[in-house]
C-alpha cells in the first residue's frame, strides 16, 4: 500500500466534535460517467485520505465498486478498519426522488437500497457539482490556478467543468454556513459569438436539433466540435477520439485538432460568461473537470479569458470576476465531506480551527 502524501486538499474543516458525534469513518464517492473515486475520512480534523480510482466500465454497479473499494482499505488497515458510519457521494446527474441514473454511463441505483447495502446510518447523494461547488470556499492555493487575481471565498463562487459531460454549479455564503445551488446548466442552449461560431452550430444542428453547451464543450463534445470544424473549414481526416484531439492539439502535432482546442477554450469563456452573470458569482468562477488542466498553458494562451468578459454593457462587470482553474481533480470529495460535516451536531465547544488536508492513496492513480 502507498500511503504517501499526494497534492494536498482543502481542509475538511472539523470541529472539535469526537467521531461519536460526527458519526466516523465516512464514506466519500464521486462518481463520473467514466471513473469512480471514493475517499475515507476516520478522524476529526483529519482530510480525506485513502483515495481510489476505480472504472465505472470495470463494475456492474456502485455498491459493487463502493464494496471492492471496501475491501482494499480492509486490506491497507488490518484491524484497524471499521465499516463506514455515514456516506456522502457525488454523482454526474440530477438528483431526484429515490432513482438515480448516471447521464453519461450505464450505473443506476436506489439510494434507499444502496444505504440498505452500504448499511450505514446515513448517505447523502448529491450532485457531482454540488459537492465541487461545496468545496470552492475550501480551495487552498495549491488547489487552483488563477487567471490573474485569485477568487475570494465570500458571497457567490461557482465552478464549470467540462469532464466526460459538462457541470455546472454554483455555492452561495448564508449566516448558516455555504448552501450549494445544484443544477443542469451544462444542457443548456449554446450560443455562438462569432461567424465562425455560427457556422460551426449550423453543421452540429444537422445532426443534433438542440447543441447544449455539453454537446461541444466536454469528453463526448471535443469529437463533435473536431468533426464540425474539420467541415467548416474543409479539412478531410479521420474521426478522432477527446484523448486524441488533446493530445494532438497540445503538442501543435495536427493543427485543426490545435484549432479546436483554442475554438474549445474561446467558447468556454463565453459559456463561463454567462454562468457567472446567472449566479452573480462575484466571488469567483473556477474551471473543474478533467479536460482542461490537461490543455496546460494553451488555456491561458487561449481567448478564454477574453471571451469570459465579452458581455457588451457588462463587460465591466465581468472584468471584476476572478476566474481560475481547479487543478486539483479530487476536490469534489472534499465538498461531499464538506456537505457531511455540514449535517452534523455540533460539539458542545466548537472550535474554529481547520487542519490542512492532504490526500493519502491506497494505490498511485491516474487523473482521468
Amino acid at each position: 500500500m502507498n500511503n504517501s502524501m499526494e497534492g494536498f486538499a482543502a481542509s475538511v474543516a472539523l470541529e472539535s466534535r469526537s467521531c461519536e458525534q460526527l458519526g466516523l469513518p465516512w464514506l466519500l464517492a464521486d462518481i463520473g460517467g467514466t471513473n469512480a473515486r471514493f475517499g475515507w475520512v476516520h478522524t476529526p480534523g483529519q482530510g480525506v485520505e485513502y483515495i481510489q480510482t476505480l472504472p465505472v466500465a470495470d463494475h456492474a454497479e456502485p455498491a459493487d465498486a463502493a464494496e471492492h473499494y471496501l475491501s482494499l482499505l480492509q486490506q491497507a488497515l488490518g484491524k484497524g478498519f471499521a465499516r463506514p458510519r455515514r456516506a456522502a457521494w457525488a454523482v454526474a446527474t440530477a438528483i431526484q426522488g429515490d432513482s438515480v441514473a448516471m447521464t453519461n454511463s450505464t450505473w443506476r441505483f436506489s439510494r434507499r437500497h444502496l444505504q440498505q447495502t452500504l448499511a450505514v446510518e446515513q448517505l447523502l447523494v448529491l450532485n457531482d457539482f454540488e459537492a465541487l461547488a461545496l468545496s470552492l470556499p475550501k480551495l487552498s492555493a495549491r488547489q487552483y490556478r488563477p487567471w490573474a487575481a485569485s477568487p475570494s471565498a465570500q458571497g457567490v463562487v461557482a465552478v464549470v467543468g467540462p469532464g466526460t459531460g459538462l457541470g455546472v454549479g454554483a455555492a452561495v455564503q448564508t449566516a448558516h454556513g455555504w448552501a450549494a445551488l445544484p443544477g443542469e446548466g451544462g444542457h443548456a442552449t449554446l450560443a455562438p459569438m462569432d461567424n465562425l461560431e455560427s457556422e460551426l452550430l449550423y453543421v452540429v444542428r444537422r445532426e443534433y436539433p438542440h447543441v447544449s453547451a455539453e454537446r461541444l464543450l466536454s469528453g463526448i463534445g471535443l469529437p463533435v466540435l473536431h468533426g464540425a470544424l474539420a467541415q467548416v473549414l474543409g479539412h478531410v481526416g479521420s474521426p478522432l477520439s477527446a484523448e486524441q484531439v488533446v493530445e494532438r492539439g497540445v503538442s501543435r502535432v495536427d493543427n485543426l485538432c490545435h484549432t479546436t482546442l483554442h475554438t474549445f477554450c474561446a467558447l468556454l469563456g463565453g459559456f463561463c460568461g454567462n454562468v457567472a452573470l446567472t449566479y452573480g458569482a462575484r466571488g469567483g468562477l473556477y474551471v473543474g473537470g478533467g479536460i482542461v488542466p490537461r490543455l496546460g498553458e494553451l488555456f491561458f494562451a487561449s481567448r478564454f479569458r477574453e471571451r469570459f468578459e465579452a458581455k457588451g454593457r457588462f463587460q465591466a462587470y465581468l472584468q471584476d470576476i476572478p476566474t481560475a482553474l481547479i487543478t486539483d481533480t479530487l476536490a469534489a470529495l472534499t465538498g461531499a465531506a464538506f456537505a457531511l460535516e455540514q449535517l452534523a451536531p455540533a460539539a458542545v465547544t466548537p472550535s474554529p480551527a481547520t487542519c490542512a488536508a492532504a490526500h493519502s492513496t491506497i494505490n498511485p492513480d491516474p487523473p482521468g
